[in-house]
């Protein structure tokens, strides 16, 4: 079951309405937007006094998860693996990464009177306490780690995460998703990772902290960057729900670029064991985001949110199109162990055009928050329910990247971190 204690509204008693894309005069009719809230962005030393050069980028990022932190108003958010770039270098693009000591972040923080104000940053260490760094972990799997300007190669770092999304236990433990392995990572209150779940036959060794191969194989053929990108907990704390961002590579790439299914997997939290995986159905690109020509390889799962017993709210997303839809997975296919498992079935799950027999989960649309708060920057990947009335949005501003300057300091982009709460104009059971 949902809180049914009416989070938004204590949240509006807390803040200052903010109507900016919700004009309206009389009763709502629509969903309207109870917070409009820009997240602090100190400078990265400030925040990690390790830091020996922040090269002037401030913290941000922040958005990539997000997580109800108790106390009306306030949230737990997640920071990702750290600034990066992607520039061309001798014909080449690759992975940069201009403070590579950097340590991806837990985050709380609270709202009132149209401010946020950071109650707790607590940034993820291993089990020596030294810092994960959110640099890639092999050679092959992932992507060669540069300095700033692309030119000299950094050292690989198997502990590092590119974190994605939290939730966090009544115990205090957090739970993570990561991009690299993908992975499903378990955290202390005071940041420590304590462990860490892979796919079988990843081969991740050399971490400071436990490696368990519990997950299903087919999940290392993720695209780069394209790993675990949601996590949701059930209302009884026995099972986490995580979504891959994208198709897999499965067979290839190509096949990954055209595909329409993703997979939903659940983690009994007793067990420690995957329990299902689901197909999941990404919206046709050609009338989600005409902006991007067809190209379905922009459409993401970026954020999930539990919603009632075998009830997901998924954020999908291009860069420039976030949409929030209910899903139901009671009656949807469980891939489990199954043909779409295996590399050596043929068509694979990400080259089907159809359903092809499979119960796909039922989905219907609850918010376009672009439509909503047309001035949303893109690239929405947090997303919370609060009560069955409310949900709560957070986007990924990649810490301000824009270009660095032959000084190597950041020229900001100037794309802040907003957290956005709704109240919807119907109960989510209602969807």
């Amino acid at each position: 079951m949902l809180r049914h204690v009416s989070a938004g509204l204590a949240i509006a008693a807390a803040l200052t309405l903010t109507t900016a894309g919700t004009a309206a005069a009389g009763p709502a009719t629509g969903p309207v937007v109870v917070a409009d809230v820009t997240l602090p962005a100190p400078a990265l030393k400030q925040v990690q006094p390790s830091i020996a050069d922040d090269r002037g980028v401030r913290l941000g990022g922040v958005g990539s998860g997000l997580f109800p932190a108790g106390p009306a108003g306030e949230f737990w958010l997640v920071t990702d693996r750290g600034p990066n770039g992607q520039p061309t270098v001798d014909g080449e693009k690759r992975r940069t990464f201009p403070v590579p000591e950097f340590a991806p972040a837990i985050v709380r923080v609270a709202l009132t009177h149209g401010t946020a104000k950071i109650k707790q940053y607590i940034p993820i260490v291993g089990g020596s306490g030294k810092s994960v760094t959110g640099l890639s972990n092999q050679a092959g799997h992932d992507e060669t780690p540069y300095t700033w300007d692309g030119r000299t190669v950094l050292p690989y770092n198997p502990s590092g995460l590119d974190v994605e999304d939290l939730v966090r236990t009544r115990d205090g433990d957090f739970w993570l998703v990561d991009e690299y392995g993908p992975s499903l990572v378990r955290v202390s209150p005071d940041g420590r990772v304590l462990e860490r779940h892979v796919p079988a036959g990843l081969g991740l060794t050399g971490a400071d902290y436990p490696v368990k191969e519990t997950l299903p194989a087919i999940l290392a053929s993720r695209q780069q960057n394209r790993g675990f990108e949601g996590l949701a907990i059930s209302s009884d704390q026995r099972t986490l729900y995580l979504a891959v961002q994208s198709p897999l590579a499965n067979p290839d790439k190509k096949a990954a670029k055209k595909s329409r299914f993703g997979r939903i997997l659940t983690f009994d939290l007793r067990s420690r064991k995957v329990t299902g995986e689901y197909p999941y159905q990404f919206e046709d690109v050609t009338t989600f985001d005409p902006k991007v020509n067809g190209d379905q390889s922009e459409m993401k799962i970026s954020g999930l949110a539990y919603a009632g017993r075998d009830r997901l709210l998924v954020d999908e997303r291009t860069d420039n199109v976030a949409r929030v839809y209910s899903i139901d997975l009671k009656k949807a296919t469980n891939l489990l162990g199954g043909p779409y498992d295996d590399t050596k079935t043929s068509p694979s799950l990400e080259e089907l055009t159809g359903a092809s027999g499979l119960r796909l989960p039922a989905k219907s649309l609850v918010l376009e928050p672009n439509a909503l708060v047309p001035s949303l920057p893109g690239k929405i990947e947090g997303l919370a329910v609060l009560d069955p009335h409310t949900i709560a949005l957070a986007n990924d501003n990649d810490f301000g990247l824009g270009d660095f300057g032959p000084d190597g300091r950041l020229v900001d982009s100037g794309v802040p971190n907003r957290l956005v709460v709704v109240r919807l104009a119907r109960a989510l059971g209602a969807h």
